[in-house]
């Protein structure tokens, strides 16, 4: 009985002290959400520097949910960086009287390179404004530099270096390891640009898949160091020079060579925008941070938000996958009924649908592109692509009435892919597991990886693929306005920067969100609106107890930062079920 009671005491002990530990951590929480919530807001004071530091992740859409932001490791609110909220907050410093100037204070940059162009372009026409932009950094990485190259005033620490060699796209190749496991991967594609499965039955890349990367990825530099060439006044040729001799390794040798306006410490480059600011030595400048400028008011010169008329912004970002899922995948049910949502909603003019995928599920693609088709049959829909809008992800665009991409946006890869693993020698040779099975029909056991595909299952693997490709084919020559015989042959899984994908058809225009926005008012024909966004949030509860879900994952990625990608793309891989239309590989450029 002595035990017992121990026990009993012992265990109500350790119930009362994990309640008050979850009772503070709750109370930490609903504190620094209701401050989150309130957003008071802003007053901005004359002679202001918007301080844009972009030190997290920039994603489509900004974290604007109770838990979007919020660090539950560290019990802080560290946002993301939404594109759209950063497109808005630069346009609307340009119209701000209290804002003389923008601050770029860069270092690595953690976005892709369209999504760098749309901000490039923002700060272009902030500058329009006759506002000054000073940059400045320790370590610039290609992205970085590129956006900051647009700043009036651009200097690099004395010890500092700018990460400028052209692009590589590095590939992984498991073709060795499998054998060694005793893992056959059995692909079956359409287009011999379709690479998907090359990394698993394959060394090296194949012609094909070389000539393609090699492509898209001369075509970025190409726009990029364009783009340098025009705000720094310096030569095609002599940028390639720099980036093939690493002449931007030391300070000294960029300065040099013309990449940069000077070498300084932080100071120095607070001491010289003090000067055209017109104050003295030792004032305070005022900045004021990107976190608290967002809520700011917008200037009376800005158009009117209060418009029963709207536009509405569907984000789609991630692999495309059957279900229902998180703001990080383009889930079939979750997309499509966002998309119904906005169809059905007779003050929603206009739709604009943000892409930004490498593809995934090609059952998921089609249900989602079957409420694009339906949406596009009573309003304007704008298709606007992202870094990736490829395979999947042109497939859901397709049937958009206006589609705009970046130079810099990879897309195409129109081709359909399946993998079935055999890994019969495996579980035979090194595991010592062996599998018997009974079946009441000649098909009862159709893919079954313990063992190689028949003839005669490959076959029908193979005309389903054929199917689904010719169907893929069909839907984008009928967007487009184009023969299907033109398609097949800009399609068979073949990759393309943006610059070419305008080329030859398969977009309209060169932009990103606000154009995609514009044109979608265009079409609708009405002047005045407001912007709407879908999937709405979910719930407070509902993201509380996701959240707590999520604990481990978010310890995962603090402690592995950008490295966290290669996780993330593991967990994927237990979404891809079925037929996919996927790019070749997760491209990543640097």
């Amino acid at each position: 009985m002595k035990q017992f009671f121990k026990f009993m005491f012992a265990s109500m002990l350790g119930f009362f002290l994990t309640s008050v530990i979850i009772f503070f951590i709750l109370a930490g929480i609903f504190a620094s959400m209701a401050s989150f919530a309130r957003k008071d807001i802003v007053k901005v004071d004359k002679n202001s520097v918007l301080h844009l530091k972009f030190d997290k992740d920039i994603i489509d859409r900004g974290g604007r949910g109770p838990f979007e932001d919020f660090d539950f490791i560290s019990g802080r609110l560290t946002a993301s960086i939404g594109l759209n909220e950063v497109l808005e907050n630069i346009r609307k410093a340009k119209e701000d009287d209290n804002i003389s100037g923008i601050f770029l204070d860069l270092d690595i940059l953690q976005a892709g390179f369209a999504t760098t162009e749309e901000i490039r372009k923002a700060l272009l026409d902030f500058k329009e404004s006759d506002k000054f932009i000073i940059s400045y950094g320790e370590v610039f990485s290609q992205n970085a530099y590129y956006l900051g190259s647009v700043a009036d005033y651009l200097y690099l620490n004395p010890e500092g270096t700018i990460d400028f060699r052209g692009i590589n796209a590095q590939l992984l190749f498991f073709k060795h390891m499998l054998d060694r496991l005793g893992i056959d991967a059995q692909i079956i594609r359409h287009g011999e640009y379709k690479s998907a499965g090359e990394p698993f039955f394959l060394d090296e890349m194949s012609p094909e898949n070389r000539e393609q990367t090699l492509a898209f990825i001369s075509s970025i530099w190409n726009n990029v160091v364009k783009g340098i060439s025009e705000t720094r006044t310096l030569s095609v040729n002599h940028l390639n020079y720099v980036a093939d001799n690493f002449l931007t390794r030391t300070a000294g040798k960029a300065f040099e060579n013309g990449m940069i306006d000077g070498v300084k410490y932080y100071d120095e480059v607070l001491d010289e925008m003090r000067v055209r600011l017109g104050l003295d030595e030792g004032d305070d400048i005022n900045f004021i941070t990107y976190s608290r400028y967002r809520n700011a008011p917008r200037p009376e010169s800005m158009p009117s938000v209060a418009s029963r008329d709207k536009i509405a912004v569907v984000y789609g970002m991630g692999t495309i996958i059957s279900g229902d899922a998180g703001e990080r995948f383009i889930a079939s049910d979750r997309i499509a009924a966002a998309i119904r949502k906005a169809r059905l909603d007779e003050s929603v003019k206009a739709i604009v649908f943000r892409i930004n995928s490498g593809g995934g599920s090609a059952l998921a693609s089609d249900v989602i592109l079957r409420e694009v088709r339906l949406a596009a049959k009573e309003k304007p829909v704008v298709a606007t692509m992202g870094d990736v809008a490829a395979s999947g992800g042109y497939y859901i665009a397709c049937a958009a009435d206006h589609i705009i991409a970046s130079p810099n946006t990879i897309t195409g890869s129109i081709g359909v892919f399946g993998l079935i693993p055999n890994m019969q020698e495996f579980f035979n040779e090194k595991l010592g597991i062996t599998f018997d099975n009974v079946k009441t029909n000649e098909l009862s056991d159709f893919g079954s990886f313990n063992r190689p595909l028949t003839a005669t299952e490959e076959q029908i693997i193979r005309e389903l693929i054929d199917e689904i490709y010719q169907s893929f084919i069909n839907h984008v020559a009928e967007g487009r306005g184009l023969p299907v015989e033109t398609i097949d042959k800009i399609g068979r899984g073949r990759v393309w920067s943006g610059v070419d994908a305008k080329r030859i058809g398969l977009i309209d225009d060169f932009g990103g969100l606000q154009l995609a926005v514009e044109k979608a008012a265009e079409l609708a024909e009405i002047e005045k609106y407001r912007i709407v966004e879908y999937p709405k949030r979910k719930d407070f509860f509902t993201q509380l107890m996701e959240e707590f879900g999520g604990v481990q994952d978010r310890w995962i990625q603090k402690r592995l930062g950008d490295k966290y990608k290669y996780i993330e793309l593991i967990n994927e891989a237990e979404h891809i079920t079925g037929i996919q239309a996927r790019l070749p590989y997760e491209i990543i450029l640097h």
